[in-house]
């Protein structure tokens, strides 16, 4: 007997576990891997129906897999959306969105201060095939308001954003967009849908690097779009066909199972990071923390109305005596992981302005707060105690 998630409210810690399972004969308790690369037809008719799109099943690994696609029907089910494509990358989703929406003339509004490889992509890459790009700060709404022109098409935002922690208003965003016939993208990986759920705020399509608390082993690449609009969900599934930015069965099992634990991962990791935000914010040698769950951040509030069961588990925080001392506390951690990515179970630190966001401009790095003597956090599932003390030897230097 299948799973059916739409018989009854199911809470997201059932869906999260049992979403998009369809057992094979074999009768397989946990999710099957399909680590095949193509799929067997019973006739030549048969096969030519598939391959006309006449009719359903598998055909070719590439757009369709059993394991991605339990995948995808799970995390569509978490993002409260009907609609998801699995893509190679958290990069590979940003590619897929912008390349299947976006034409030449057309103009995207982006947040200030969103992951440096999104920026460098809308730079490098859409500004020399004549799409125009226009950065606001996420939290003057009205600036956004006054950018929209008749061509936007896109408004494109990471909330909280990663490493400065801007929070959007998400419903009033929504409203810019839809007044003005664009869509608006929301990056939710720093929160996921354990915490945040842009669709309940208007948004009209979900980001996610699986890669981070998906996974939340540091094991796999991937990423995900999610939606309810069935228009633009035939856009990427119709891109990632034809271009191939496809996510593994390997990977999709990989991230299945993450799905499992992700609710008690990242709400166990956000109270270990509200508390250990406190205790920095009290620390001499820290000169201001970034964290929603603070009363101290500017957008706490709103924070609190658009996350819930915790504020996420990245802090950043600026030390005395600029990048010398930045660098001196991240070198005297032993357990802490030196690493730019984060999610796991294992705490990690960088320094954003020479890894994460090496590649943007001093004036964009400006932009987006981040100085010499910012420090990223994440906060994993190692005992509190331990990573206060790693992070106090780190900053007694």
């Amino acid at each position: 007997m299948n799973f059916d998630p739409t018989k009854y409210p199911y809470a997201d810690e059932s869906l999260a576990i049992r979403a998009g399972q369809l057992r094979s004969p074999e009768r397989e308790h946990n999710d099957p891997i399909h680590l095949t690369s193509s799929f067997v037809f019973g006739s030549a008719a048969e096969a030519a129906e598939g391959f006309a799109d006449e009719a359903g099943g598998n055909i070719y690994s590439r757009f369709t897999n059993p394991t991605v696609r339990a995948f995808e029907q799970r995390l569509a089910a978490l993002d409260g959306a009907d609609y998801c494509t699995a893509t190679a990358s958290g990069m590979a989703a940003v590619m897929t969105l912008t390349l299947s929406t976006l034409k030449t003339g057309d103009h995207v509004i982006a947040a200030n201060g969103m992951f440096g490889s999104i920026t460098g992509w809308m730079n490098k890459y859409l500004k020399p095939l004549g799409i125009d790009i226009s950065f606001c700060d996420l939290d003057d709404t009205a600036s956004w308001a006054a950018a929209v022109r008749e061509n936007t098409k896109l408004l494109f935002v990471e909330s909280p954003t990663n490493p400065r922690m801007v929070i959007g208003d998400l419903s009033a965003l929504a409203e810019i967009a839809h007044q003005n016939g664009a869509i608006l993208a929301v990056d939710n990986c720093f929160a996921t849908p354990a915490l945040q759920k842009p669709i309940q705020f208007g948004a009209d399509v979900v980001m996610h690097s699986t890669t981070k608390f998906i996974d939340g082993q540091g094991r796999c690449v991937g990423g995900a779009l999610t939606t309810n609009n069935p228009s633009l969900h035939e856009k990427f599934f119709g891109f990632m066909r034809a271009g191939g930015p496809t996510m593994s069965a390997f990977n999709a099992w990989v991230f299945l199972n993450g799905l499992e634990t992700l609710s008690l991962r990242v709400k166990t990791a956000s109270a270990n990071a509200l508390e250990l935000a406190t205790w920095l914010a009290a620390h001499e040698s820290v000169a201001e923390v970034r964290y929603p769950g603070l009363d101290s951040h500017p957008q706490h509030e709103l924070a609190a109305r658009q996350m819930q069961g915790g504020f996420g588990a990245l802090i950043t925080f600026r030390v005395k005596g600029g990048k010398a001392a930045a660098w001196r506390v991240i070198d005297g951690v032993e357990m802490i992981s030196i690493t730019g990515n984060f999610g796991d179970v294992k705490s990690t630190i960088t320094h954003p302005a020479s890894t994460t966001h090496a590649r943007l401009s001093d004036q964009e790095r400006e932009q987006a707060g981040i100085g010499e003597d910012l420090i990223r956090v994440c906060v994993g599932l190692e005992a509190l105690e331990d990573i206060k003390r790693d992070l106090a030897r780190g900053l007694g230097r």
